[in-house]
């Protein structure tokens, strides 16, 4: 064979048209998507921040009208008028109607600017332990005038973890105004703290109604409440906040019996 041939047999095979525009079409597509979802993030993100914005713009009116609200209140009540007059009774009546719907939608949108704002953590080593009993000290007597009996079964050890306290502290009150309002006739609502592996474990266990089966996958969803009164964005909003500490929250519920939260949070490592 002659040194032509060899050539000829050791070039390269040149690739096919048909798979060179696949390739072209497959690579194109690739960068469709990631244009795609960059722009989507970008959308979010600004949404989140016209929203925010657009929260606070209502909040500047509404403290507004609160405030021309109770001097006019405070007008009436002062003025030289029989009280005893229907007219009277009836405005008065209006205007405190009028002062709790503006009281809720106050607290409608700051529950909202905690759920859509960026969760900035001051982080800080923090005892497990301590900060539940400061927890329970601080809730006990909203408890007992509620009939309800406070129970805590904490961990032997510290449980340090790198944590922001006061949202921490956030996510346990949220918790137990939950438990409490599971709780209208009383109860027990029991505390416990654990250690797993490398993560600190919150449990907070109530003996209330329980949460009925269809609805116990939405609970941390924004604005779903069960409550009227609910805003919808606590539990969301708890959840947020353990997420933002590379934690996770979880739920088990069972109708007629109670309802326990479980929150576990990585330890400090040495």
């Amino acid at each position: 064979m002659g040194w032509a041939d060899q050539k000829r047999l050791t070039a390269p095979v040149p690739a096919q048209p048909q798979v060179q525009a696949e390739d072209a079409k497959n690579a194109e597509k690739t960068l469709k998507l990631k244009s795609a979802n960059s722009m989507v993030k970008i959308g979010v993100e600004e949404l989140g921040k016209l929203t925010g914005e657009l929260a606070h713009e209502i909040k500047n009116p509404l403290s507004t009208i609160k405030i021309n609200l109770k001097l006019i209140r405070e007008e009436l009540e002062g003025a030289n008028l029989d009280k005893g007059a229907q007219r009277f009774t009836r405005a008065l009546r209006k205007i405190a109607v009028i002062q709790k719907e503006t009281d809720r939608l106050e607290q409608i949108l700051d529950g909202f600017l905690r759920y859509v704002g960026r969760t900035e953590l001051q982080l800080a080593s923090v005892d497990i332990n301590s900060l539940i009993s400061d927890m329970i000290d601080f809730y006990s007597p909203q408890a007992h005038s509620r009939s309800i009996t406070m129970r805590q079964q904490l961990y032997s050890n510290p449980l340090v973890c790198k944590v922001d306290a006061d949202m921490l502290k956030q996510v346990i009150l949220n918790l137990f105004i939950n438990a409490r309002q599971a709780m209208s006739d009383g109860g027990e609502l029991i505390i416990r703290t654990d250690r797993r592996k490398k993560d600190a474990v919150i449990q907070i266990t109530d003996t209330g109604r329980g949460i009925a089966p269809d609805k116990l996958p939405h609970i941390f969803d924004a604005y779903y409440s069960s409550r009227p009164q609910g805003s919808g964005l606590g539990l969301p909003t708890a959840k947020k906040i353990v997420e933002a500490h590379n934690g996770t929250i979880a739920v088990d519920s069972e109708p007629g019996k109670g309802t326990s939260f479980t929150i576990r949070l990585p330890l400090q490592t040495q």
